[in-house]
């Protein structure tokens, strides 16, 4: 079936497949793992992208086996020049496999899954744990300035979460959440827009009396999840 992930759309839109945000995504799952003493000796991705993230953590702890899965094509051929002894990529489907993984990562994936409820549920039988990365696209400038149609045009989302919403999903399938925290990409990367620039410094504000208030106004953060 023809896709924006496979049609070379998104890699137009998306040229570097957000390879610049992954070595901050693989310090937030590091800390989340070493914070929970989660020991793992395998460790997947679903949807793994350029797969930087992976060769991240790789670099971080080499005493671990790593494996990236990915059905984009375009994706795929980024990732498969990131192989090392202990890190490797697939071009396929995590879930049509009989493979299972002490720690599966999902990071910023379920937005673009048309039954994204389906497949956290198939996800379950993958690994003991798994990491979830979900933007918080709902908020209430969001709202006001119809953000959420420009992450649908230019990333690909296709579902919209509050932190709420995002537990509530992962829950509702059965998992067990362990621990769940913001990430705040507002203030650890640098701004992608004069928009984001502006914003960041009232973000700033809010997050110190609130990190969930300020998510619920003005966004900036997305939700790590560990769960079992």
């Amino acid at each position: 079936m023809k896709t924006i992930y496979n049609d070379n759309t998104y890699l137009k839109l998306n040229p570097t497949w957000h390879v610049e945000d992954s070595l901050w995504k693989a310090v937030q799952v590091q800390k989340i793992l070493s914070k929970n003493q989660i020991t793992a000796k395998t460790i997947a991705e679903v949807g793994c992208g350029a797969g930087e993230i992976l060769k991240q953590l790789s670099l971080m702890c080499p005493e671990k086996n790593y494996l990236g899965y990915e059905i984009s094509p375009q994706a795929y051929s980024l990732c498969a020049s990131r192989e090392s002894s202990n890190c490797k990529f697939i071009m396929g489907d995590i879930l049509k496999t009989n493979n299972f993984f002490d720690v599966c990562l999902c990071m910023d994936v379920i937005e673009h899954v048309k039954d994204y409820i389906g497949f956290l549920s198939s996800l379950k039988k993958k690994a003991t744990y798994k990491v979830f990365h979900v933007p918080i696209d709902i908020n209430v400038c969001a709202i006001l300035v119809n953000n959420m149609i420009k992450n649908r045009k230019k990333y690909g989302h296709i579902h919209y979460f509050t932190p709420e919403t995002a537990l509530a999903s992962i829950e509702d399938v059965g998992y067990k959440v362990i621990d769940y925290q913001f990430t705040a990409f507002f203030k650890e990367l640098p701004a992608k827009s004069l928009r984001s620039k502006i914003a960041k410094y009232p973000r700033l504000f809010l997050y110190l009396i609130s990190p969930r208030i300020m998510v619920r106004l003005i966004g900036g953060c997305s939700l790590l999840v560990l769960a079992k």
